[in-house]
């Protein structure tokens, strides 16, 4: 099994960001290094145990999603190898796959997320207002329920420890623009279509997707951060799949469901996770990567 890496040791160079999972470096060039570590995440808390090797498995499949979806949008991804942005005396061999050397882009602020399927915050709000986003849907839809055509729901891009909350697209509108929001919708609805419809041939649907977009020195949009994975989508194996309950994912629903059973009040600190939720979640997220990519992780 791949080394865990739930802090990054890159003293040679300038960290730009800490995130819940992604640390971000400067490089040369107008450029950043990368690095998915194993952090979990769960109800918007960093949790103390690390997920051995999820950084790798997240990065090697947005990576691949990035290649097949590059002719519908560019995205950040330079090329670089990595290896040669690491500092001198670098771990190369932990932290290789588990990073990449990115443009630096002028981040949106906003989440761009597609749904095909009525679940999370968007079944949440429907049974409360019968609409996702603003967006009003029929009356009568089940939890997990396909929808007849995949919608866009924006929400805000929410301070560390805060929520992010769904809003309607002329909120969106107002935060950056009417023809630049036009632009990330049209993307990010084709991104989703043409995914969808790759996942679903290999057995998985994705129920939802959260994609993020920024603007380069020439004002181009690109997407960005990580692309179709388990930590930003909802993805369901095909056959496990039933309209009016929620299914199984291929993500981190073992370590949510695990929380759930204690008496947490879901702020941090978070709760040690027991060594078996561990291991079943990673083995869900390199089940994810196999069936989508081929790609298999040590």
């Amino acid at each position: 099994m791949s080394r865990a890496l739930a802090q990054t040791q890159l003293a040679d160079l300038t960290l730009v960001h800490r995130g819940k999972v992604r640390d971000v470096f400067a490089l040369p060039q107008n450029e950043l290094l990368i690095v998915a570590t194993d952090r979990l995440s769960a109800f918007d808390v960093v949790l103390p145990d690390p997920i051995p090797g999820k950084g790798e498995i997240l990065t090697q499949m947005s990576n691949f999603w990035f290649q097949q979806t590059a002719s519908i949008m560019p995205n950040h991804l330079t090329g670089k190898r990595v290896r040669e942005a690491l500092p001198r005396g670098a771990d190369v061999a932990l932290y290789e796959n588990r990073s990449v050397v990115a443009k630096r882009l002028k981040a949106l602020p906003v989440e761009a997320i597609a749904r095909g399927y009525l679940a999370g915050s968007g079944w949440k709000d429907y049974q409360a207002t019968g609409k996702v986003s603003g967006i009003e849907l029929p009356a009568g839809l089940r939890q997990a329920e396909q929808l007849a055509h995949p919608i866009f729901t924006p929400s805000t891009k929410a301070a560390a420890g805060d929520h992010d909350e769904n809003i309607g697209f002329d909120a969106m509108v107002a935060a950056i623009g009417g023809p630049l929001a036009e632009m990330v919708r049209a993307a990010t609805l084709r991104i989703y279509d043409f995914a969808s419809r790759f996942a679903a041939a290999r057995g998985i649907l994705i129920a939802d997707t959260k994609l993020e977009f920024g603007l380069d020195v020439d004002g181009r949009l690109l997407v960005m951060d990580e692309m179709l994975t388990p930590d930003s989508s909802r993805f369901w194996p095909v056959d496990t799949w039933e309209i009016g309950s929620s299914p199984p994912s291929y993500d981190k629903q073992y370590v949510r469901d695990y929380l759930e059973t204690l008496d947490w009040n879901k702020k941090a600190p978070g709760p040690r996770i027991p060594a078996g939720v561990i291991e079943a979640t990673r083995a869900k997220y390199a089940e994810a990567l196999l069936r989508l990519t081929g790609m298999s992780m040590p």
